[in-house]
C-alpha cells in the first residue's frame, strides 16, 4: 500500500454508513448536478450539492498530498466521490496493487470481510475495479475505483442491496467523465 494510514481512503463511507442505513423512507431527487472535483480532475453528477471534505496525508516516504472528498446524502442513499494526486514517490507502476490494496482497506467495513463481486476493467485509459459488497442490516455498497497516472479516482455508492445496483447508483457511476 502507497499510503501510512490504510483507512483514510474508508473514513468518509463509515461515516455515512451509519445514517444511509437508519432512513426509511426514500425519497428520489429530481434534479442532479455536475459536481467538477478539485483540479477538474474528473466530472460526476449528484442528486445535490455534494460537502466537500479535504483530507490531508502522507505517503510511506513523508511526501505530504490531500485527498478531496465529496459527499452527499439524499433519499435514503449515499454518494461519494473521492480523489488525490499521489505525490512524485509513490510507485504507481503496479495500479492494481495499488487499487487492490484500497479494496482490501475497505472490504473491512462489509460483512465477511469481503466482496461479493469485483470486475476489473479499464476506463478511460485508467486501471479500474468495480465492486459490491453487503454491509449489515441489508446495506450494500458498490464503488468504482481507479488510478490513472498519480490520479486516484474513487466513486463510492451506499444504501439498500437493491439501490446498489438501481436506477441512482446507475446514473452517478454513468456519469463519471475523466479529465484528459
Amino acid at each position: 500500500m502507497t499510503l501510512r494510514r490504510r483507512g483514510l481512503l474508508v473514513l468518509p463511507l463509515l461515516t455515512l454508513a451509519g445514517r444511509a442505513q437508519a432512513q426509511a423512507k426514500l425519497v428520489v431527487p429530481l434534479a442532479w448536478y455536475g459536481v467538477r472535483v478539485e483540479d477538474n480532475a474528473f466530472t460526476v453528477e449528484m442528486p445535490g450539492v455534494p460537502d466537500h471534505r479535504v483530507v490531508n496525508d502522507v505517503s510511506q516516504r513523508g511526501t505530504a498530498f490531500q485527498l478531496h472528498s465529496y459527499s452527499l446524502e439524499v433519499g435514503g442513499y449515499s454518494y461519494v466521490a473521492q480523489t488525490a494526486l499521489y505525490p512524485a514517490d509513490v510507485d504507481v507502476s503496479q495500479p492494481r496493487a495499488i487499487l487492490q490494496a484500497a479494496l482490501n482497506g475497505r472490504a473491512q467495513q462489509l460483512a465477511g470481510r469481503k466482496w461479493t463481486k469485483a470486475d476489473w476493467r479499464e476506463f478511460s485509459g485508467a486501471t479500474a475495479v468495480e465492486s459490491i459488497g453487503a454491509l449489515a442490516g441489508g446495506t450494500a455498497l458498490r464503488q468504482l475505483t481507479l488510478l490513472k497516472a498519480r490520479r486516484f479516482v474513487s466513486l463510492a455508492f451506499l444504501g439498500s442491496g437493491a439501490g446498489a445496483t438501481g436506477v441512482e447508483a446507475e446514473r452517478f457511476f454513468r456519469s463519471l467523465k475523466l479529465s484528459a
